[in-house]
């Protein structure tokens, strides 16, 4: 699966995508699993959408499915 982030996350990534091999995996076990990889991300806040639809931490990613990570943006 094709990661996006976006925001403060591509800094914390050091990388704008990420590429990963994880077959069928719910949103919730793909933070846990980015959360093993990478010990210094937060997503705790960070919406979810995947193939361009906001989807919930329940949701079924498929290995060929496009994930965007969202952080919330604070604007003035």
């Amino acid at each position: 699966m094709k990661i996006l982030l976006f925001a403060h996350l591509r800094e914390e990534f050091g990388a704008s995508s990420l590429s990963l091999d994880l077959g069928e995996i719910t949103v919730t076990d793909l933070f846990e699993e980015l959360e093993k990889r990478y010990a210094n991300s937060s997503l705790h806040q960070v919406m979810v959408a995947v193939n361009e639809q906001f989807v919930n931490r329940d949701y079924l990613i498929q290995a060929d499915d496009t994930v965007a990570l969202l952080p919330p943006v604070s604007g003035g």
